[in-house]
């Protein structure tokens, strides 16, 4: 009899686990491409393409730009996909095989988006008709014309091939980044994702106008207007930030990862060429810029150079800043420090507050150049990534071409 009870739970234990391992085996995430959409705001939706390797990792698409990310959690129907470098992550469940349903969510903000998944669609945005325009070139722009608190210029940079638009808008403080879409007749539509920020332009294009709205995630929404301007010009990086009256130097002291106080007065710095990096972990032009920095400082550290960034976050405790920071350190493999400067908000204001000497942060990034002598050179407002082409590849030029200059002296 106990025999006979024993060969039954054995047996019930069996078939349990077979229908576990086969509930998982169905639930892996299927290999090939992927179209995923988020809901913003007016009802709209906000789509990107990924691919799925049979390793289970994935690339998410954005024009020329391919983000790897290997960060995936499986667990029965549910799926969690945490994106390299920024706290932002997918919670999903597996509707079947080829659905998945669930949210973008970013945590220290509060931001929860509606995101959906289906496997095999290849197409950002449906083709539905010829273009009736080309918006190839440069293109001068206003986003929230009228409301002066909000309003900026920009500078739109776009190649069309066919129904095929990529490119980007450059703005006094840095761009956004890899966009890609469609022009249908004279309906131009645009998005990109990267794991922290979300935006879709839609617009309607006229013969050397464009007009419409910029959705960020599903918070913000502002109009914006375009004309054709091949000539057009952003007002120069290097002089919108700068040493207020009464003061004729830099200054921190800020902690690193290890709880140890960093100073410009240490030891490390002196006789050294300087450049302090003003950033967050949760930005994608601070990203794209600490790549070229980390480049760039592996191949100059031994000419008396030194960088060192300093980082203004909104997680909302000192733990999960520091959590951050040491993820895009590995991520990035930054060997120059990184120091806390700020938690609980990315304000620009209360930055400007631990940086007392600045007229003001206007951006994540800045740059600050500081020479042997300790004296503040030249502070570049924003950074130019590589969706900007040209501009970035000037903005190497240019930067090298300074940083050089300061070893020399």
């Amino acid at each position: 009899m106990k025999i006979n009870t024993l060969c039954f739970l054995v047996l019930t234990l069996l078939i349990a686990s077979c229908k576990k391992n086969e509930k998982q085996s169905f639930f892996d995430f299927k290999s090939g491409p992927w179209r995923a959409t988020l809901k913003v705001q007016d009802n709209k939706q906000l789509p990107f393409l990924f691919e799925v390797m049979d390793d289970q990792s994935l690339k998410i698409f954005n024009a020329e730009e391919v983000i790897d990310v290997n960060e995936i959690e499986i667990n029965g129907d549910s799926i969690k996909i945490k994106f390299p470098v920024f706290e932002g992550y997918v919670a999903a469940k597996f509707i079947d095989s080829m659905n998945i349903s669930g949210s973008f969510i970013k945590e220290s903000l509060g931001r929860v988006v509606p995101f959906e998944a289906k496997y095999g669609q290849q197409d950002r945005f449906k083709i539905t008709s010829k273009p009736s325009k080309d918006i190839t070139g440069n293109w001068e722009t206003v986003f929230s014309e009228g409301n002066a608190e909000d309003r900026y210029v920009a500078k739109g940079i776009f190649s069309q091939n066919g129904n095929i638009v990529t490119g980007t808008f450059r703005t006094t403080t840095g761009d956004y980044r890899y966009l890609e879409g469609v022009l249908n007749d004279d309906q131009l539509q645009l998005s990109t994702f990267d794991g922290a920020h979300a935006f879709l332009f839609t617009a309607q294009v006229n013969d050397s106008t464009i007009n419409g709205n910029f959705y960020s995630g599903n918070h913000w929404k502002e109009p914006f207007t375009a004309k054709k301007n091949e000539k057009y010009k952003l007002p120069s990086e290097d002089s919108l930030t700068f040493l207020k009256k009464g003061y004729d130097t830099f200054d921190f002291d800020f902690p690193n990862v290890k709880g140890d106080q960093v100073s410009l007065k240490d030891s490390r710095f002196k006789d050294k060429v300087v450049i302090v990096q003003i950033m967050g972990t949760w930005c994608p032009n601070c990203m794209d810029e600490t790549k070229y920095y980390v480049d760039f400082y592996n191949e100059n550290k031994e000419k008396g150079i030194a960088i060192v960034a300093l980082a203004f976050e909104y997680a909302k405790t000192k733990e999960k800043a520091f959590n951050s920071i040491k993820r895009l350190q590995e991520k990035l493999n930054v060997e120059y420090p990184i120091l806390l400067a700020q938690f609980g908000t990315s304000d620009k204001q209360k930055a400007q507050e631990k940086l007392p000497m600045l007229n003001h942060v206007l951006s994540y990034p800045t740059t600050i150049f500081i020479d042997k002598k300790g004296e503040v050179r030249k502070i570049h407002t924003g950074f130019n990534g590589p969706a900007t082409g040209q501009k970035y590849i000037d903005f190497k030029k240019d930067f090298e071409e300074f940083v050089n200059q300061l070893v020399t002296e």
